[in-house]
C-alpha cells in the first residue's frame, strides 16, 4: 500500500472563478474592514500572492493545496470548518485543523503566518497531527 504524501490545505473564504476574484480584489481594496477572508489578506496584494508566502510555500517539504470554499466543500463534503483556514493531510487521514479561522482573524501580516505554519509543522511532525495546540 502506497502512502500518501503528507499535504497543506490553504482553505480561502472565498468562491473560485474570475468573476469572484475581481469582486474579491475590489473588496479587499475598498472595504478591507468587511473583507471576509482574513487568509487572502494576509497572503495576497491587490492581485498576486505576496512574495514572501509563496517563497515559503515553495520551501516547504510536503504538497500544498489550494481551495476555495466552493471546491473545499465539494472535495471534502463531510467537513465544515470555519474558513478560512489552513490544515494538514497525511496518508489519507481527515484533514486536520493547523491554523484555525479565529487564529488568521487575529494575525497582521504573512510573516506572523508563517511563524506560526513553521511552529505547528515541527511540533506535528514531533507529536502527530492529533495534538492541539492552544496559543
Amino acid at each position: 500500500m502506497t502512502q500518501q504524501p503528507a499535504r497543506l490545505l490553504i482553505v480561502y473564504n472565498a468562491d473560485s472563478g474570475i468573476i469572484n476574484a475581481l469582486m474579491h480584489a475590489v473588496h479587499k481594496q475598498v472595504r478591507p474592514e468587511t473583507y471576509p477572508c482574513s487568509l487572502c489578506a494576509l497572503t495576497y496584494g491587490a492581485v498576486s500572492m505576496r512574495g514572501e508566502w509563496k517563497a515559503f510555500l515553495g520551501r516547504l517539504p510536503m504538497d500544498v493545496v489550494f481551495h476555495h470554499r466552493d471546491d473545499f466543500a465539494e472535495a471534502y463534503p463531510d467537513h465544515e470548518f470555519p474558513l478560512p483556514a489552513i490544515l494538514t493531510s497525511a496518508n489519507g487521514k481527515e484533514p486536520q485543523i493547523l491554523i484555525s479561522a479565529e487564529e488568521l482573524d487575529a494575525m497582521t501580516d504573512a510573516a506572523q503566518l508563517i511563524a506560526r505554519v513553521e511552529d505547528r509543522l515541527v511540533i506535528e511532525s514531533l507529536y502527530g497531527p492529533r495534538l492541539r495546540v492552544v496559543a
